[in-house]
């Protein structure tokens, strides 16, 4: 909590945009809690609201472009080589290659609230030659409502976050789980029913 607070005060919105440029892309970033921090401080009037979302969004966007680069150049073989450098150990690129192997493009929107998914969407976009176009429409959608949803979150707890920060870092993990879970199931309505309108 101290590295972020002194992240955002030593740095300011730059140092918002390279946490999350380097967060997406695979460094030990504490993502999540680094957003709700942002939206807290935003509540203290320390930064605002609008432009640290805008330096957030900015930052995911850039980063899962750059992953996607890196996917579409260097291929499956680099990231394999080099993701345990970053902690994308293979255990984790093949859970997160069966997933996108059956829900592809969906999975760039959902795949930010999933941990360990979320840092290999970009990759695997690149590496399977998702076409430019739908990975920004979908990576770019999926950022947008994450860094909405955990900044919002951060700035609606106020003063109580202060309180509870502790307890986010105790039970984060079900959170993520309660989280991805909802967003999963949005998701695949989403896709049954554009699915079944194709039909009709």
């Amino acid at each position: 909590m101290e590295l972020i607070k002194h992240l955002i005060f030593e740095y300011g919105y730059f140092g918002i945009f390279i946490a999350l440029v380097g967060g997406i892309v695979g460094l030990p970033v504490p993502d999540e809690v680094l957003l709700v921090s942002i939206g807290y401080y935003a509540y203290l009037g320390k930064v605002g609201l609008v432009t640290a979302i805008a330096s957030s969004y900015l930052g995911s966007i850039i980063g899962i472009t750059i992953s996607y680069i890196l996917g579409a150049k260097l291929g499956l073989p680099f990231l394999l080589k080099y993701g345990s450098k970053i902690h994308l150990t293979q255990a984790r690129i093949e859970k997160a290659q069966q997933l996108f192997s059956k829900h592809g493009k969906w999975l760039l929107i959902i795949g930010y609230f999933i941990p360990g998914v979320r840092h290999l969407t970009g990759y695997l976009a690149g590496i399977s030659r998702m076409p430019l176009r739908i990975f920004m429409i979908f990576s770019y959608a999926g950022a947008f409502f994450w860094v909405i949803f955990f900044v919002i979150i951060g700035y609606e707890l106020g003063l109580q976050w202060y309180y509870i920060k502790q307890s986010f870092e105790t039970y984060k993990m079900i959170f993520y789980f309660i989280v991805s879970i909802l967003f999963s199931i949005i998701a695949l309505l989403f896709f049954f029913k554009t699915k079944n309108k194709k039909r009709h």
